[in-house]
């Protein structure tokens, strides 16, 4: 099938999205593993941000096959080694984006929508400059600073509280603040800053930073607050999490209060009615870009009117009030070197090429993506063109482009200077890294390695991910010791690492006599290891390195089914595409038949199912927490269906998950109540059939309030 990402979701046909979904969560995972967790980003800013509002876009328009394991569920960071951790007392969130008039113009329709507002109400925004640093949280608590922390993975963030008050930005103490203030805004370097840092980092012939988000955000993550303190960093403060008491009504009041308690806020924060004047704003931002002393990389929109936030709340990860409008990305040629095949663990054979050293918007950048053997062809498996393909060949003079500090994509290819020697290049068939057939299934862009578990790369990639932070995140087992442990032979699968004690720990052959390890640093680890024979449902079944179950739809698994036996026995009794155990998994809101495809697959394959359960055999697998919530709904499911008049249906849902309810979109015999508004049909005849409760809009919302 041709490639289809350059098409218009508009044209997509459902089994085009279909076909082309898989590919692009693989694309955006393998980013996101590279830029948080491995701190070596593979793809663009540009690049990534049209990845995922691609995904959103064929989300939206084919709501069923979004997956439970999607990355528009997913926000933040990994949390680096050395620092204690801090737990938000409010999610730090990430922003959707926008990179175009029309995109601004939708972001005002649905609010409006979501709303029930019409196209002549007053409705105001704010508008100010993205920063492009580092976020931080700092908490007060009767005005004295109690502890900062950065974002983390959204959750959970480090604790930086002695680099932060080296700030000068940052106050120490506050006068008139409320009792509880946790103030968030951006840690940054100036320009003049960062060529300081540089020249004198190059005069004592100390290595240079790559551009001034890098040196903020390495600055502000020293373990030694004494080279932070040396660090010219600076802090613009944006927004606020737990508070005792309101800082205003509007976003615009709470800005001006922080400003009133000694915080930098950024003089650019202008207040816009509509789109029109939020664009003329950011018209007026992107000319000034060059000489503001700071770098930027969009306008942020939010609504003014925070009692409107409230009623707007959060999706998964990005508040639907607000937007950030990112900037176009920057152009460079440069000439294309080799082209590399890299093996991930779910076996998908992944192309990158190797340039020649160029910079960019500042930044010296020598790898790009590649995508898959479709796109450097230019031609689909059939031969037919594609219209992002562009015939790449190893020698070719290509046009990269980047947007913020991360490795570029391709964007063109100047076929006036490509060499006369230059041949097409030749994807691989067998894998490079085990030699098994690598074969492209009918519908696939990418070609996968058959080799599963024998295959060292994939191997290597899912202990790997057992071992990330999202998962089993042992301390002192990361990347690094994965692939020595696993080249010596010590692990082949998860359940080695917990008998690597009893094998490795005594007799000649000890993990305290290999090079770099010592018995404090092996006892330390062995330690690290015993901790996590304890573990969250959601954390094993995501450690599992299931194909297309990330974190977020590992914990609506075990949500539903709250114990591994439970979970264990259905996926063993299940068959794909029928039966109880079947409908029960894809009534799970979010979870698809692609995903509940993977998991059954998973869980019927001799020697994956053998390496299973001999992991758990030596864990403790904890029951799933309960929704927290006095509210009668809390841990029922909820459907919607038919017309509601005093809420939308959006709001309604997300006003039911906030109380710790389910919200499911079919009827079933799991199904606890069913919500009918005028309308209502094929579905309330099937909740009485099963005799389930069915109450109308008013009864609900008297319900919801708990009155």
């Amino acid at each position: 099938m041709a490639d289809q990402t350059n098409i218009s979701t508009d044209e997509l046909t459902r089994s085009d999205a279909k076909s082309e979904l898989p590919n692009l969560i693989s694309q955006i995972e393998a980013a996101n593993a590279a830029y948080h967790t491995q701190d070596a980003p593979e793809i663009s800013d540009a690049e990534y941000d049209r990845l995922k509002r691609r995904l959103a876009a064929i989300e939206a328009r084919f709501p069923d096959l979004k997956s439970a394991d999607s990355p528009s569920e997913k926000v933040g960071a990994g949390l680096a080694e050395g620092f204690g951790k801090i737990t938000h007392a409010q999610r730090m969130m990430s922003l959707s984006n926008a990179f175009s008039d029309e995109d601004v113009g939708e972001f005002d329709d649905s609010i409006r929508s979501f709303l029930g507002l019409g196209a002549d109400a007053a409705l105001a925004y704010t508008a100010e400059p993205k920063i492009d640093g580092l976020s931080l949280s700092i908490r007060y608590e009767q005005g004295e600073l109690v502890y900062a922390a950065t974002r983390g993975d959204g959750t959970v963030g480090e604790n930086v509280t002695e680099n932060a008050r080296t700030i000068a930005d940052i106050p120490h103490h506050l006068s008139g603040a409320p009792d509880i203030l946790e103030v968030r805004g951006e840690v940054y370097m100036a320009h003049a800053d960062f060529e300081a840092l540089n020249t004198r980092a190059v005069e004592k012939g100390d290595k240079v930073f790559a551009n001034p988000r890098n040196a903020a955000a390495g600055s502000l993550r020293q373990l030694d607050a004494r080279i932070t303190a040396a660090r010219p960093l600076k802090f613009f403060a944006y927004a606020w999490g737990e508070v005792s008491e309101a800082l205003s009504d509007t976003q615009k009041g709470a800005i001006d209060r922080l400003a009133a308690l000694g915080f930098q806020t950024n003089p650019l924060t202008a207040l816009c009615d509509g789109p029109a004047e939020m664009l003329d704003h950011y018209r007026q931002i992107e000319a000034m870009r060059a000489d503001l002393g700071y770098d930027i990389d969009g306008v942020v929109y939010k609504v003014n009117d925070l009692a409107l936030q409230r009623r707007l709340g959060f999706r998964s990860t990005t508040p639907r009030w607000a937007i950030a409008h990112k900037f176009p990305a920057e152009l460079a040629w440069t000439r294309l070197e080799a082209i590399e095949i890299q093996v991930g663990r779910t076996g998908a054979l992944s192309p990158v090429a190797r340039l020649a050293p160029v910079t960019v918007g500042g930044v010296v950048v020598s790898n790009a993506t590649l995508h898959n053997e479709d796109y450097i062809a230019g031609r689909d498996s059939h031969g037919a063109p594609i219209r992002e393909g562009r015939d790449i060949r190893v020698g070719d003079l290509v046009q990269v482009y980047r947007a913020g500090d991360v490795i570029p994509k391709i964007a063109d290819v100047d076929l006036s200077k490509r060499p006369a020697d230059a041949q097409p290049f030749e994807f691989p068939t067998k894998c490079p890294r085990c030699g098994s057939d690598a074969i492209r299934e009918e519908g696939d862009a990418v070609r996968r390695c058959t080799g599963g578990l024998i295959c060292p790369a994939q191997a290597v990639e899912k202990l790997k991910h057992f071992v990330s932070r999202a998962a089993f995140d042992i301390d002192g087992m990361g990347a690094k010791q994965v692939e020595a442990f696993y080249e010596d032979g010590w692990i082949r699968e998860p359940a080695d690492i917990f008998t690597l004690e009893d094998r490795y720990g005594q007799g000649l052959q000890q993990l305290k006599n290999r090079e770099g390890w010592g018995e404090k640093s092996a006892l330390k680890l062995f330690d690290a290891i015993k901790q996590k024979r304890k573990i969250s449902l959601a954390r094993l079944i995501y450690g599992l390195g299931i194909r297309h179950v990330g974190d977020t739809s590992a914990g609506l698994l075990a949500t539903h089914y709250g114990t591994w036996d439970a979970f264990e026995a259905a996926m063993t009794q299940a068959e794909i595409g029928q039966g109880a155990e079947w409908e029960d998994l894809l009534s799970i809101d979010g979870v698809g038949a692609t995903l509940a495809t993977s998991v059954i697959a998973t869980f019927h394959q001799e020697a994956e199912r053998a390496s299973i359960d001999r992991l758990v055999g030596f864990l403790d697998v904890q029951e799933a927490e309960k929704p927290k919530s006095d509210s009668e709904i809390s841990g029922l499911t909820v459907v919607f269906t038919g017309s509601l008049e005093r809420m939308t249906r959006a709001e309604a849902k997300a006003r039911a998950e906030s109380l710790g309810a389910k919200v499911a979109g079919s009827v079933s015999a799991k199904t606890d109540i069913l919500v009918a508004g005028p309308g209502a049909g094929s579905k309330a005849k099937k909740a009485a059939d099963l005799g389930i409760r069915v109450i109308d809009e008013d009864a609900w919302i008297a319900l919801a309030e708990g009155t």
